[in-house]
């Protein structure tokens, strides 16, 4: 299996926000920005395996700044670490007001997601190749976040 390049499988999609994401206040429901975020790390972890992919886990979603109706918000969206079988896919979410310009970095997020064989089962994913010292910051990050994912579930098999 041929190793990727982080860059190969990276992503930048975009979309105007509308009546129907938002709620009476003109607020964009926290969780249309989710299931946007989940949109574009599928994206980059099928571009990744070039498989069918699941979404295992959301290490973390952060909420900074709302988002408003008639706002653009694009979703930057890159492997930081792969395993054997799953990846970390980090998103950042960010927000502009199309007459002002003003540009918001309004979420962010680490997704786990598995690569799908035809049946159905886990796959294994290509090597990661990092090239750059913030790529390499992030591998670093992932791997420590995904250490203490283990040790959690290691605990949980434990006192079950």
């Amino acid at each position: 299996m041929q190793a990727k390049k982080s860059k190969d499988s990276s992503v930048i999609m975009s979309q105007v926000m509308t009546p129907q994401d938002a709620n009476l206040a003109g607020n964009v429901h926290g969780g249309v920005i989710m299931k946007l975020i989940d949109n574009a790390a599928g994206v980059v972890a099928m571009r990744h395996a070039q498989t069918n992919v699941v979404t295992a886990s959301v290490d973390r979603m952060d909420f900074h700044f709302p988002v408003f109706i008639g706002d653009l918000v694009w979703f930057k969206a890159s492997v930081n670490l792969v395993g054997r079988t799953s990846m970390e896919v980090g998103v950042r979410a960010e927000a502009e007001n199309l007459k002002t310009r003003e540009v918001r970095h309004t979420a962010s997020a680490y997704l786990t997601l598995v690569a799908l064989d035809d049946n159905g089962r886990p796959t294994t994913t290509p090597p990661l190749i990092l090239e750059t010292e913030d790529e390499i910051r992030r591998n670093r990050e992932a791997a420590i976040r995904r250490a203490a994912r283990l040790r959690e579930r290691e605990a949980k098999k434990q006192t079950s």
